[in-house]
């Protein structure tokens, strides 16, 4: 009869053994999982040549010094479209050490100078353009240049709206039904020109002179853009809307030190004149 009294009060005492004292095993299962935080630069470049030709030229050796600073310290260059993915949940969280490069205008040197350098360290790049000087403007790319680059799969090609406006000034100069027409003008007809032009989907925007605010976001929103991109100099990161995200605009003195500080995410803010 003590027997019996003694394995009870045992079966009692063990059907109330709160969870803390549960099997190691068992507490691992309720545990949250924590996410890696995610803090991926974007690196925007503008043109490319022998020489500084102006404050948006960075020469072409300096590029493949971040090219292969980026190579030989272990980051991985990744497109613009897996980053926005993940913003959108359509795809897992960048890797430890992910870097996007970018570039605005099309400049022709984009097919002359990064293109090849592109290939060598096989990093995907997504150019932003203003299809009103593809084809037309000396200083820009062809379209049958894009073309062959997206051919390559290396390049991918999203709007800088249609003629590249400051939208501040325009919001002075015009009058509201006017400027509100050219805002929607600047933003589907870009849009429409480079879908027809290369095929594909453009869903991604950079603004001009990095100019936005609530009103624009609104319209980029209703034209069909799910990212728009400034230029404010800090990293991705969960904290950003996919609709507003950063880029560190690059110069040319962006070399050594000062490039390795950009890319960790320590160098010092500045203000660059567009």
């Amino acid at each position: 009869m003590k027997c019996r009294l003694l394995l009870l009060l045992l079966l009692l005492f063990s059907l109330t053994i709160p969870l803390s004292h549960a099997a190691p095993t068992e507490i691992k299962k309720n545990l949250p999982v924590v996410s890696q935080e995610v803090r991926v630069p974007i690196l925007l470049y503008h043109r490319f040549g022998p020489t500084v030709a102006d404050g948006m030229t960075i020469t072409t050796p300096v590029f493949e010094s971040h090219l292969k600073y980026l190579k030989d310290n272990g980051y991985k260059v990744i497109p613009l479209r897996q980053l926005v993915d993940w913003y959108q949940k359509k795809g897992p969280a960048p890797a430890a050490k992910s870097v996007v490069i970018v570039e605005d205008d099309a400049h022709k040197s984009v097919y002359t100078d990064m293109m090849p350098l592109a290939k060598k360290y096989n990093v995907p790049v997504t150019v932003f353009i203003y299809p009103s000087a593809i084809s037309n403007a000396k200083y820009a790319m062809t379209w049958d240049q894009i073309r062959e680059l997206k051919k390559g799969g290396l390049f991918d090609f999203q709007s800088h709206t249609y003629w590249h406006p400051n939208f501040k000034r325009d919001m002075k100069k015009m009058n509201p039904q006017e400027y509100e027409k050219s805002v929607v003008t600047q933003l589907t007809k870009s849009k429409a020109k480079i879908e027809k032009e290369l095929g594909g989907k453009v869903d991604m925007l950079a603004w001009p002179f990095g100019i936005f605010d609530d009103h624009l976001l609104k319209k980029a929103a209703e034209a069909g853009y799910v990212a728009t991109f400034t230029i404010v100099a800090h990293h991705a990161t969960q904290a950003d809307s996919v609709n507003r995200l950063p880029r560190y605009l690059l110069i040319n003195s962006d070399q050594g030190k000062t490039f390795t500080q950009i890319v960790a995410g320590t160098a010092p803010k500045r203000n660059i004149v567009y």
